[in-house]
């Protein structure tokens, strides 16, 4: 008898630990952030047929499956040596734009707006989207509209609104249709509508957040993502553009197929999470990584706040009038960590408008949407921008196409480093002492949350997700712990 046991189990999205430490002189003196779920992609996909793995990493996040369909399939792009058709991009432009709406809507409105609008420190049994939809009913109301508009977006093009099968390698599964085209622009009026509405709420609110502006994660980083010769705000194809916390740009014009010449991966002791960094600005190779100092000399930022800070224009009038005062309120860089939530926004409004100038081209009605080859590279990179920030699938075939290695570098982990930060900042600004009240674990949830990470988001947590806070002195001893399940 052969017995199989699971251990970990994995995918148990939302569960996470943090561990303050305090100096001898009773002050914070590190906040870590653990992730303990066990994610075991890279491992599993081996052996596997390329072709499969688009449906197959698309598995990987219930929330954001367009972008591993993207990055896989452009993975299979490069395995095959093909260059798709030009209206497959357009295809998988607009279908990326659909997945930025419908995750950043629910991003803004179910998971963070209860923060936003009820507070921080009100009752948090009423603190979560229900909450939301007694007290704000037409604003709960909207947001799920233009959630369902972005869904309605991917299962149009990609034939599902979760894990859709209809991004392969080589281009896209089946051409637009006429009645298609004309029904999703029939639903661009209202989403803009909503996203422009809800901007200016955002922007008459922003008095209140003065506190949180300076201590959700405030501080300078590098910032990470696509870009362009023309400096518009790119989502799906380009080079990647690194800049500093200046906007000064820092590397550009990088094929992402190079991406391990600048971007380091650290394993931490304490963390399922790694940690990459900005290899150039660590010492040595990143062998054994882990001292603070190393790790934050490398630390960048990816998503919204970073794509807002690598690009120029956002290439649609409306974002564009959005983005110049966002910059002006910002100090030209944004460097908050809480202006990732503005940022959301803006990039809302600006898929709706740069939606609809794709499906203003009759182009995108062409019914050469695929290019069919075989094996013809035995490596390739694919590369996109998922909702949370610059994604990376690599693999490694033989010559039947099966996978012998597999990397994959997605969002979250990217900003770890960013979100550590962030909880040391927020902690240092808002403990004091051994007790920690709920609403300072609200703040601290908060803060992570506005880097929208799978950890809240794939599971659709509704307020709270488990947290555990530790407070140790510099003995090892534990002072206070405060634990919500």
């Amino acid at each position: 008898m052969t017995r199989i046991t699971i251990d970990p189990v994995t995918r148990i999205e939302g569960h996470a630990k943090i561990t303050l430490a305090l100096g001898d002189d009773g002050q914070l003196e590190s906040a870590r952030f653990h992730v303990t779920e066990f994610r075991a992609f890279e491992a599993f996909c081996r052996g596997r047929p390329v072709w499969e793995m688009p449906s197959l990493t698309a598995r990987t996040c219930g929330i954001c499956p367009v972008s591993h369909l993207l990055a896989s399939s452009k993975t299979g792009d490069a395995i095959m040596g093909v260059q798709i058709p030009p209206t497959a991009e357009m295809l998988r432009r607009v279908v990326n734009l659909g997945q930025i709406i419908q995750s950043h809507a629910l991003s803004f409105f179910h998971l963070s707006s209860p923060d936003l609008l009820l507070g921080w420190d009100s009752d948090p049994a009423a603190r979560n989207v229900f909450g939301l939809m007694a007290a704000e009913p037409e604003l709960a109301r909207r947001g799920i509209r233009l959630r369902s508009f972005g869904q309605s977006v991917i299962e149009a093009i990609a034939g599902r609104k979760v894990h859709a099968p209809g991004i392969v390698p080589g281009g896209v599964a089946h051409p637009m249709t006429a009645e298609t085209r004309e029904t999703l622009r029939a639903g661009l009026d209202e989403a803009r509508e909503t996203a422009a509405d809800t901007l200016a709420m955002f922007v008459e609110m922003l008095g209140r957040f003065e506190r949180e502006i300076r201590a959700f994660g405030n501080f300078g980083s590098l910032h990470l993502g696509l870009g362009n010769d023309a400096g518009t705000w790119e989502h799906y194809n380009g080079h990647l553009r690194f800049v500093d916390a200046e906007g000064e740009t820092v590397a550009d014009h990088i094929d992402p197929a190079d991406y391990r010449q600048w971007i380091g991966e650290a394993a931490r002791f304490d963390s399922y999470l790694k940690s990459p960094y900005f290899k150039p600005l660590v010492d040595g190779d990143g062998e054994g990584a882990g001292s603070k100092g190393d790790l934050l000399a490398g630390v960048y930022r990816v998503g919204p706040l970073a794509r807002l800070n690598v690009c120029t224009t956002m290439g649609a009038p409306l974002a564009d009038e959005a983005l110049s005062l966002y910059r002006e309120r910002a100090g030209g860089t944004a460097n908050s960590s809480f202006f990732y939530h503005w940022a959301r926004l803006i990039e809302i409004l600006a898929a709706t408008e740069l939606m609809g100038e794709l499906l203003a081209d009759d182009a995108i009605e062409h019914d050469v949407v695929r290019a069919r080859a075989g094996i013809n590279q035995r490596h390739g990179v694919g590369c996109s921008e998922a909702p949370r920030g610059t994604l990376f699938h690599e693999y490694t075939v033989d010559e039947h196409g099966l996978l012998t290695d597999v990397n994959m570098i997605i969002a979250t982990g990217q900003n770890n480093l960013g979100m550590n930060e962030t909880i040391r900042q927020i902690a240092t600004e808002w403990i004091d002492g051994p007790d920690i009240p709920e609403p300072v674990l609200n703040r601290i949830e908060a803060g992570i949350r506005a880097f929208d990470p799978c950890l809240s988001c794939s599971t659709h947590a509704m307020g709270q997700m488990p947290l555990d806070v530790t407070l140790v002195d510099s003995g090892g001893a534990v002072v206070a712990r405060r634990k919500r399940s």
